[in-house]
């Protein structure tokens, strides 16, 4: 059998004193040591050389006090950040306080607590600072979820005061076609709506409106902004009527009038002279009888008034305010 001998490599010296070789063992793995001590010594010195000569290399060992100072002072100053958008979370939540105050003037529901906080609270937020470690990332992920909730309050907030002025503007345009005054000077009885015996036939009868007591010729005004439906005689024993469409459900009904002065399909406005009192169809003597209708069922007139405000008083307040506007 042939064998495959490995020939060792030898490394031989020759002394100049003796003219001797001399063999050298493990000569590659005493090279590679002594490679490595020369390479590590140099390496130091080039390091002790470049921190005594002020980092000419820009290793940056100069800078890592100033980098420590700049990091305390950073973080103090978050600390001062999340400090003021804690203050500003409770202006807003007085906001929210207002906020309640002027749904209720409108007309709204108020946002209760639970309601709030659902819109606000919502689930804990993923830190987006898990590359840092201790006090650095707990005050960053803290500021964030402060940040990100107060974000929320602001839109919560921005939503219901938006509901608030939309709601605001329809009550402008309700109130204005709610029929509110009294359409002409004169006595009325406050329990002048519901059953009682008519003054001409003497039997007892539903009686769906109130009369308002005054001379033939009084100036007769729209209660409420609105399109006149109706404006003539009629065959029943209200003699000559107006009626207007207020919209909103609403309408308004005048009777036993002596002459009146607009037209079906006619826009009007509140305090706008339509008509004039008389004593037109089955009646005792010269008033104004008054109806109001909700969804076409009668209304007692009465809840409606605001006697305090009649349509020449409210006519002049109203032309001061659009001149003013």
């Amino acid at each position: 059998m042939l064998r495959k001998v490995r020939k060792k490599k030898r490394f031989f010296v020759v002394s100049d004193s003796s003219l001797e070789y001399k063999e050298i063992r493990r000569f590659e793995a005493k090279a590679i040591v002594s490679v490595l001590v020369v390479g590590i010594v140099l390496v130091i010195l080039v390091l002790s050389g470049n921190s005594l000569l002020g980092d000419p290399l820009r290793l940056g060992y100069d800078i890592l006090p100033q980098v420590i100072s700049e990091n305390q002072v950073l973080k103090q100053q978050i600390k001062n950040l999340t400090t003021e958008v804690r203050g500003t979370q409770q202006r807003l939540e007085s906001l929210a306080d207002r906020s309640n105050e002027l749904r209720l003037m409108v007309d709204l529901p108020k946002i209760d607590a639970d309601t709030r906080e659902a819109a606000i609270g919502g689930s804990v937020a993923e830190s987006r600072f898990g590359f840092l470690g201790g006090e650095a990332a707990e005050l960053l992920t803290a500021s964030q979820m402060l940040i990100e909730k107060l974000d929320r309050e602001i839109k919560l907030q921005q939503a219901s005061y938006a509901e608030v002025m939309k709601r605001y503007e329809f009550n402008k345009e309700f109130f204005a076609h709610l029929p509110a005054i009294k359409p002409v000077e004169g006595y009325y009885s406050v329990n002048g709506f519901g059953m009682r015996v008519h003054p001409v036939l003497r039997v007892w009868r539903m009686h769906e409106g109130i009369d308002i007591i005054t001379d033939v010729g009084a100036n007769v005004y729209a209660t409420g902004d609105g399109n006149v439906r109706y404006a003539g005689r009629t065959q029943g024993g209200y003699g000559a009527v107006i009626e207007i469409s207020h919209g909103y459900g609403y309408s308004s009904l005048y009777a036993h009038l002596s002459k009146t002065l607009v037209k079906p399909g006619q826009r009007v406005k509140r305090g706008e002279l339509i008509a004039k009192t008389g004593r037109s169809g089955l009646v005792s003597g010269p008033h104004l009888h008054y109806e109001v209708r909700y969804k076409g069922r009668k209304q007692n007139p009465v809840d409606y008034f605001f006697d305090d405000v009649n349509a020449a008083r409210y006519r002049a307040q109203l032309a001061t305010t659009q001149k003013e506007g």
